[in-house]
C-alpha cells in the first residue's frame, strides 16, 4: 500500500488538524482552511476525520471549546461574556446554548454547582458525595508520549501528537491506556509554565525502541492514593486541592517525592462530560 494513502499517514495529517483547532479555539475555524493543514481535499478531508476519529470536525470543535470553558468557569472569576469569547462564542447566549446543551446547566449554574464546589465544602461533605480514596500499590505501566508545556486545560493537543505517532508506529490496541503526568502545582507556578506529559501505554510485548516525538516513561511502581474522579476535567482541580489539603493531612501518609499522574478510563469524544471516570494517583512514601 502507497503511504500516501494509507492509516499513518492520515492520522499525522489529521493531527495536525487537531493540533492547529486547539490553538485558535478562540478565533473562527474554516473548513477550508483546515483542509490545508490537512493538505488534504476541501471536498473530502472532513470525512476521513469523521471515519477515523468517530465525531465530526463540528463537534470536536464545540467540545474542546466548551471542555475549555469548563476550566474557566470552574478555577477563575472571568465574566461568562468574556469566556464566551475566549472559547471562540460571539456572545453570551451562543455560549450559554452550547453549554446547556452538552452539560445540561447554564454556564452560571455550572460555576456556582459544579462537581468542583462539593470538594470545597471539605472532606466529609467530598465523602458523603462518593468521592473515597484507596491506597494501594499501583503496578508499573510503560508509556510514550509527549511533553506539554502549558496549561493542563489544554493536554488534549499533547494527546493528540502522541495518537497520530503512536498509530504511525503500529503500536495502538484496544486496551491502549490513556495516561498523562503532571510535575508542578498549577497554584504555585505560572499557567505558561506548567510543565506535564501525555502518554499512551505500549504493548507489554514492545521492546524496540520508540520513535520522535515519542520519549518512553514509566508511570506507578509503588503505593498510591487513588481518588476516582467522574465528571468533567475541570473539577479535578479542586479534587486535587481536597485530595491535598484534606485527605493527605488527615490520612497519616507522606507523598512520595514523585509527581501526580492521571490515568482516564474512557474518552471525551464518545462519553458525556458528567460520565467522565478519571482516577488520579498520588504517588506516597513507602
Amino acid at each position: 500500500m502507497n503511504k500516501a494513502h494509507g492509516w499513518t499517514d492520515y492520522a499525522e495529517r489529521l493531527s495536525r488538524v487537531q493540533a492547529y483547532i486547539h490553538d485558535h479555539l478562540d478565533q473562527p475555524l474554516d473548513l477550508a482552511r483546515l483542509a490545508e493543514v490537512a493538505h488534504l481535499s476541501p471536498y473530502h478531508w472532513h470525512r476521513v476525520y469523521n471515519a477515523l476519529y468517530g465525531e465530526t470536525i463540528a463537534a470536536t470543535v464545540r467540545r474542546l471549546r466548551l471542555h475549555r470553558a469548563t476550566g474557566y468557569l470552574a478555577n477563575t472569576a472571568l465574566p461568562i461574556e468574556q469566556v464566551a469569547r475566549k472559547c471562540g462564542y460571539p456572545n453570551v447566549q451562543s455560549f450559554t446554548r452550547a453549554f446547556s446543551g452538552l452539560y445540561g446547566t447554564s454556564p452560571s449554574r455550572y460555576r456556582a454547582e459544579g462537581g468542583h464546589t462539593v470538594f470545597r465544602q471539605g472532606l466529609a461533605q467530598a465523602q458523603a458525595a462518593g468521592h473515597t480514596v484507596q491506597v494501594r500499590h499501583v503496578p508499573a505501566v510503560q508509556l510514550a508520549g509527549v511533553a506539554h508545556v502549558g496549561s493542563y486545560m489544554r493536554m488534549g493537543k499533547a494527546f493528540g501528537q502522541t495518537h497520530a505517532s503512536m498509530a504511525a508506529q503500529g503500536l495502538m490496541r484496544p486496551d491502549t491506556r490513556w495516561m498523562a503526568v503532571y510535575y508542578d502545582d498549577p497554584y504555585a507556578v505560572p499557567e505558561a509554565q506548567l510543565h506535564s506529559r501525555a502518554g499512551l501505554s505500549l504493548p507489554p510485548d514492545h521492546h524496540a525502541a520508540v520513535a520522535a516525538p515519542l520519549e518512553p516513561f514509566t508511570l506507578g511502581g509503588g503505593p498510591c492514593a487513588v481518588l476516582r474522579h467522574q465528571g468533567p476535567y475541570a473539577t479535578m482541580r479542586a479534587a486535587y486541592q481536597w485530595l491535598y489539603g484534606q485527605w493527605l493531612v488527615q490520612s497519616g501518609h507522606e507523598a512520595a517525592n514523585l509527581p501526580v499522574f492521571e490515568d482516564y478510563l474512557n474518552h471525551p469524544g464518545n462519553t458525556a462530560p458528567a460520565d467522565l471516570l478519571t482516577d488520579i494517583y498520588l504517588p506516597l512514601a513507602g
